[in-house]
C-alpha cells in the first residue's frame, strides 16, 4: 500500500526545492496540507502533491502560450 501522507522534507525532495520553499508553499495555501501530532508537524497528501504538480504544468503551458518567445521569470 502506498503512503498517503508525506513529510515536508519528502515534498521538497520530490519537487527538488528546499524545505523552506516547501513550507512556504504550504503556508501560502498553494499546496494543501494538514498539521498532525502534538508538535504540529505538516503532512501533505500524495494526491494533493500530484494535483499541485499538474496545476503547475497547466500554469506553465498557459504562460508559454501567452509568452511564446520568452518572458519575465525565466531562468
Amino acid at each position: 500500500m502506498a503512503k498517503r501522507f508525506m513529510q515536508l522534507a519528502e515534498v521538497a525532495e520530490v519537487l527538488d526545492i528546499s524545505s523552506a520553499q516547501a513550507y512556504a508553499l504550504v503556508r501560502s495555501g498553494d499546496l494543501p496540507a494538514i498539521k498532525v501530532g502534538g508538535r504540529g508537524q505538516w503532512r501533505v497528501e500524495t494526491s494533493a502533491l500530484e494535483d499541485y504538480i499538474q496545476r503547475m504544468y497547466a500554469d506553465t503551458r498557459s504562460f508559454v502560450a501567452a509568452h511564446p518567445l520568452g518572458g519575465a521569470g525565466e531562468e
